[in-house]
């Protein structure tokens, strides 16, 4: 006679915990002034880019050689124009669509891509976690900056290679965060006891597991978005990203450059972006990391 539970109890134990964890994570991030700050600016950049099309002044490709270069404040120009008379504020509020994009896409698949392989690896453990781990380990032989520009610059310019490359950037350090959770994770005496009770792998992987290994991971995913975004739009700026007329704050900032002695507070106007988003990126994931923290 043995006085192992059935799997449905133990998936019902399991499951209460991780959902009253992430009530309580949600209380103390509101309770954050900081990271709701910065959830409220990214809330309204956000907001800005989407609803361009309705709110935006002005027609983003809409060119006149006559208004080149106009300063902050000209009438009908609130942000001015740039280098081809097209107005600033509405280039900002859609290049915001593609910048944005260019710092999610890539962070949400190397998440969902590098969470899957580091639990597979981390749960299988062995040679196969050994051959993973160390295929991986390649990509860290490079920094992030030169390999997304080398495999940016092999795939040829344009937004989807882009993605493709700023995604296999980010793959291997979510399999590592991943593998490294789960390693730990399944060899705690609750999954062994899950096993013991005849619970399949797949079960204690998606009831045991996971809901373990996402948190850390979301932690690392939400500190990448930033730096996503940077990498993307420098990719733009070198000319491996978004190509023109299109509008994009990277590649925005290229084209103003030969107006930063004639029209300063103009050209630096897509760069403020990018540093004001990257920022309240940064400030938010502090936030979610410390309302994560279980010794709080």
């Amino acid at each position: 006679m043995t006085n192992s539970l059935p799997p449905e109890a133990t998936m019902t134990a399991a499951t209460a915990p991780s959902r009253s964890f992430w009530i309580v994570v949600g209380r103390q991030l509101r309770r954050d002034p900081v990271a709701m700050i910065a959830a409220l600016v990214l809330l309204l950049i956000i907001a800005a880019a989407i609803f361009a099309p309705w709110l935006a002044p002005a027609d983003p490709f809409k060119a006149s050689m006559l208004n080149r270069l106009l300063p902050v404040g000209s009438p009908g120009h609130l942000l001015g124009t740039d280098e081809l008379g097209r107005d600033l504020l509405t280039r900002l509020m859609y290049g915001g669509r593609l910048s944005l994009l260019m710092g999610i896409v890539p962070v949400l698949a190397a998440f969902i891509i590098g969470t899957s392989i580091g639990l597979f690896a981390g749960y299988v453990g062995g040679r196969a976690n050994m051959v993973t781990m160390r295929m991986l380990d390649v990509f860290y032989a490079f920094p992030s900056v030169l390999l997304a520009v080398a495999i940016a610059g092999a795939l040829g310019p344009g937004m989807s290679n882009s993605l493709i490359a700023l995604t296999l950037v980010f793959v291997p350090q979510m399999v590592r965060v991943a593998e490294s959770v789960t390693t730990q994770v399944r060899r705690l005496d609750y999954i062994e006891a899950a096993r013991m009770s005849g619970a399949s792998s797949f079960s204690i992987i998606r009831v045991h597991v996971l809901g373990n290994v996402l948190g850390p991971v979301f932690v690392y995913a939400t500190g990448l978005l930033s730096v996503s975004m940077i990498l993307g739009s420098g990719l733009s700026f070198l000319g491996l990203g978004v190509k023109p007329p299109e509008p994009e704050w990277g590649l925005m900032l290229n084209t103003l450059r030969s107006a930063i002695f004639r029209n300063p507070l103009v050209a630096a106007l897509p760069g403020a972006m990018i540093f004001f988003t990257s920022i309240a990126f940064n400030l938010l994931a502090d936030g979610v990391r410390s309302a994560m923290d279980i010794r709080k």
